[in-house]
């Protein structure tokens, strides 16, 4: 006990001298505190991080972003994303202190190392709620659109999954988005593996820009646009199977379809995971389809298949989960648990997303009728 008494006493001893060097050294001392807050933080624990926060680095790093040095820049911006990771009150301490403008500065820069940091500070900091009104109102979103155009991998990466963290906090998020962003997310969701989080985050960026005609006409106009999205049905997660499936329709289906699809869209960013549909609320849904599609009289016995279709379908993609997710798991087993029995199936298929994804389905099929 005492020797880790002695070991915490020395690291704050290390902890006030950096700091002090980084507040009152001059220019070649403040870069070299700021590398060294950075291999200091790098594996350190929340505590430490927070530690270096109540000695005042934070606010002294981020007059360090406006410095003429680009030595100073990097340095600065380097310690603050080590400060800033995985640990939300730090976050927010940052934005508080004015690294907002600064770092929008930076996203302008022709040097592609300090701007695709900025873009990777831009993203951990709009992890934190409070922080996202105050970078979605900076001018962030439309620079980050041209890094969508012109990043490294890892930049673009970082710009798709910080624009989608932006938002999630406006009630229109077409204010941070427009259809200049249409074409690169249509190249990146062809590019990438189409059931990776990665794309479910470009799907669903895709389905807000899609609520406007300019990114509607973006959308159906572009070589490959539609042919992506139907890719990402068919490869894709659930998610993004939802989100592009969807989309699809929005933009090319019937008007009716477009209706129904916008609702499901909506209900997939507002419901909570955790909440259920019934059984009996599903086949209203199927049923209220069959009759637009095949009439009243007919409906009873078009829903009865359409149903037993779906059951099978999620059976299907039960089993696919399961072996894809659990591979000590064999598939007999597997098998034995999925019984084919149309009320137990009726019964699987219980979550939101199942639901949502297979009434998308029978959208579909209804609109090719």
């Amino acid at each position: 006990m005492e020797e880790e008494e002695i070991w915490n006493q020395k690291k704050q001893t290390l902890i006030e001298e950096v700091a002090e060097k980084l507040i009152n050294g001059d220019l070649d001392t403040k870069i070299q505190a700021a590398r060294d807050i950075w291999k200091l933080v790098r594996k350190s624990s929340v505590k430490t991080r927070s530690k270096f926060a109540t000695a005042g680095v934070i606010q002294a790093l981020v007059l360090m972003l406006v410095s003429s040095n680009l030595d100073a820049r990097e340095a600065s911006l380097l310690a603050l994303l080590n400060l800033a990771a995985r640990n939300e009150r730090n976050k927010v301490k940052i934005v508080t202190s004015g690294a907002i403008p600064p770092l929008v500065e930076l996203l302008k820069f022709q040097n592609s190392s300090l701007r695709e940091l900025a873009t990777a500070a831009i993203l951990t900091l709009s992890t934190a709620a409070p922080n996202k009104p105050t970078i979605a109102a900076s001018g962030a979103a439309p620079l980050l659109v041209q890094i969508l155009n012109s990043g490294s991998l890892q930049g673009r990466v970082d710009a798709v999954t910080a624009l989608h963290n932006l938002s999630t906090c406006m009630e229109n998020p077409t204010q941070v988005l427009n259809a200049r962003a249409v074409p690169p997310l249509i190249n990146l969701l062809k590019e990438c593996k189409k059931y990776s989080k990665f794309a479910e985050k470009t799907t669903a960026l895709l389905e807000i820009l899609s609520k406007s005609e300019e990114g509607q006409n973006a959308i159906s106009s572009l070589e490959g646009g539609i042919l992506t999205l139907v890719e990402t049905i068919e490869d894709g997660s659930i998610v993004s199977m939802e989100h592009a499936g969807l989309l699809r329709l929005t933009v090319e289906g019937t008007p009716e379809a477009q209706v129904r699809a916008r609702t499901l869209l909506d209900l997939l960013r507002d419901s909570p995971p955790e909440n259920r549909l019934t059984s009996s609320v599903l086949e209203r849904i199927v049923y209220d389809i069959a009759a637009r599609v095949d009439g009243a009289d007919k409906a009873s016995e078009t829903a009865k298949r359409l149903l037993q279709d779906m059951v099978h379908r999620s059976m299907e993609l039960s089993m696919s989960r399961i072996q894809h997710r659990a591979a000590s798991f064999s598939s007999s087993c597997c098998c034995r648990q999925l019984d084919p029995n149309l009320a137990v199936g009726m019964h699987r298929i219980n979550s939101e997303v199942d639901v949502i994804g297979w009434y998308f389905w029978a959208l579909v099929r209804c609109d090719k009728q």
